[in-house]
């Protein structure tokens, strides 16, 4: 286990989640599943307890906990893309499994996990500032998954 370990509590779906990350998204893979040892308020002695996984490199710990706490948008993955075709994989990946929709390049997996799928070209023309990064902006905030091809555009004036 990493030093630095994120912790994603879950109702009770764990393993199904760190499975759909590793099958989705690159240099991901579910590691060790933990069991607990007795009876707990949510669960019995045997159920899957903590899933440890990685997305995309980074060290994750699933946690069934129950249904007390419930994901918002106050953490999500970020995930940079190269183009619009693997922008759409994740996008349609996270979106047709089970999730949903928002903003400006924001979607929502079936376990309330949000997501940024973010094209490069848009976090480039951000990174130059001026009037490239405002019209890369304003062409965002017009898009839910973000279209590579208008970001292109905007870019270019």
């Amino acid at each position: 286990m990493a030093k630095n370990t994120i912790c994603l509590w879950f109702d009770k779906d764990a393993e199904e989640a760190a499975n759909f990350y590793a099958r989705t998204f690159p240099d991901s893979a579910v590691g060790t599943i933990i069991r607990a040892p007795g009876d707990y308020p949510d669960g019995k002695v045997g159920n899957v307890l903590v899933v440890e996984f990685t997305v995309a490199g980074v060290s994750c710990v699933g946690l069934n906990g129950g249904p007390t706490f419930k994901h918002n948008e106050a953490f999500s993955f970020q995930i940079s893309t190269e183009n619009q075709e693997e922008t759409d994989r994740y996008w349609n990946a996270i979106v047709g499994n089970g999730g949903r929709e928002s903003e400006c390049g924001w979607c929502k997996d079936r376990w309330g996990i949000s997501w940024q799928i973010t094209p490069r070209v848009l976090m480039d023309a951000m990174r130059a500032g001026g009037s490239e990064a405002k019209r890369a902006f304003d062409a965002m905030m017009k898009m839910q998954k973000i279209e590579v091809a208008l970001i292109e555009a905007a870019v270019r004036g």
